[in-house]
Order: C-alpha cells, then sequence, then structure tokens
C-alpha cells in the first residue's frame, strides 16, 4: 500500500468501507432476518413435534382406555343385576321372600306396590328407586342379622326408617320385637339381565 499512490490507496480504502458497509447492510437486512426465522420455524417444529408426539402417545392410552371403560361397563352391567326390574313391586318381593327363609322373623305385610320415583337419598343420582314398607316380627338379633345381611347382599338396596316396638304375645314371644322398615331399591335401567333372585 506504501507503493500505491495517495489516490489509489483512498479509492480502495474507500472500497473497503463500501464493501463492509454492504456486507453490514447484507447481514443485518437479510441474513439476521433469515436466521430469526429460521430459529422461529426450528422452535415451532419442536413445539409441534412434541403436540404429534402427545398425541401419538393419547392414541396408544386410548386402547388402554377404552378396556377401562369396557371393564367399567361390565362392573356396572354386574352391579345392576342387583336392582329391581321388569315388575318392580314382585320382584321386591320375591327377593324378600326368598332372602328371608334362613332368618326366624315372620314377615306377614308388605304394602300396597309403590310407585317408581327419583332417588331421594341422593341429588340428581342418574337411576330411580322403589319403596315398599315390610313389617312382621322376630328377635333383636334375628333382626339385626337380617338387615346387615340383606344390605351386605344387595348393595343397590337399603333399610330406611327402622321402628321397633315391643311384640304384643303371650309366653316365649316376650322378648319379641314388632318391626317396621322401608326398603328402598335402585331401579336397573334397561339394559343389562334382570334382578338376581336368590
Amino acid at each position: 500500500m506504501k507503493r500505491l499512490p495517495k489516490q489509489k490507496r483512498d479509492q480502495l480504502i474507500l472500497v473497503g468501507i463500501v464493501t463492509l458497509a454492504v456486507l453490514a447492510a447484507i447481514w443485518f437486512l437479510l441474513i439476521r432476518s433469515q436466521n430469526e426465522a429460521l430459529q422461529n420455524l426450528r422452535a415451532q417444529k419442536i413445539e409441534k413435534q412434541k403436540k404429534a408426539g402427545d398425541m401419538r402417545e393419547k392414541v396408544k392410552g386410548a386402547n388402554t382406555v377404552k378396556a377401562q371403560l369396557e371393564d367399567v361397563d361390565a362392573r356396572l352391567a354386574e352391579k345392576e343385576q342387583d336392582m329391581v326390574s321388569g315388575d318392580y313391586y314382585a320382584s321386591l318381593l320375591n327377593t324378600v321372600r326368598k332372602f328371608k327363609l334362613p332368618y326366624k322373623l315372620d314377615i306377614p305385610q308388605f304394602s300396597p306396590a309403590a310407585s317408581v320415583t327419583d332417588v331421594d337419598l341422593l341429588p340428581k343420582f342418574p337411576y330411580k328407586q322403589v319403596r315398599i314398607a315390610i313389617s312382621g316380627n322376630g328377635y333383636y338379633e334375628d333382626i339385626g342379622k337380617f338387615i346387615a345381611d340383606f344390605e351386605n347382599e344387595y348393595a343397590a338396596s337399603r333399610i330406611v326408617n327402622l321402628e321397633l316396638t315391643p311384640y304384643v304375645g303371650s309366653g316365649d314371644a316376650k322378648e319379641k320385637l314388632t318391626f317396621r322398615m322401608e326398603i328402598v331399591s335402585l331401579v336397573a335401567s334397561g339394559v343389562t339381565a334382570p334382578s338376581k333372585s336368590k
């Protein structure tokens, strides 16, 4: 550069400065914006790949959820078999008559047929209920065992409004009690098998 004349040297410096300015302008106007766009596209690609992976996992899990749903449906159908169906009153009466056989209870009175109503024990429950009243007499232990065993055997039924009074009778019957109770039973939805009779 020392050998070049001053004018040529100035022109060469000017060309270098202009070249650097043009390169800087190209960098800031084109390359940097393209680089930022590429970084944004990479981030979007990673996010979409993550979403796609999550969707694949959910699709794989759909079979598990379907199997769980079928299992729950089967268990619900099994539970509904204990519910009264068909002629609700007759079904409930037959269930009580057959169930009381091993117990030393005399149950001569059943209330007249009750209508099907909404469940009053739980609000907005998806099933209906039927309620009948029964009365009779027996020893305290037998009444207690009957109630406990009945509710354990028929999970869809509950005994409510139990009234116990002394039995009016003679001789050995002094220890007996007269009882009155209501049996509230859920009504099967009609999509499963009829109620279980034992």
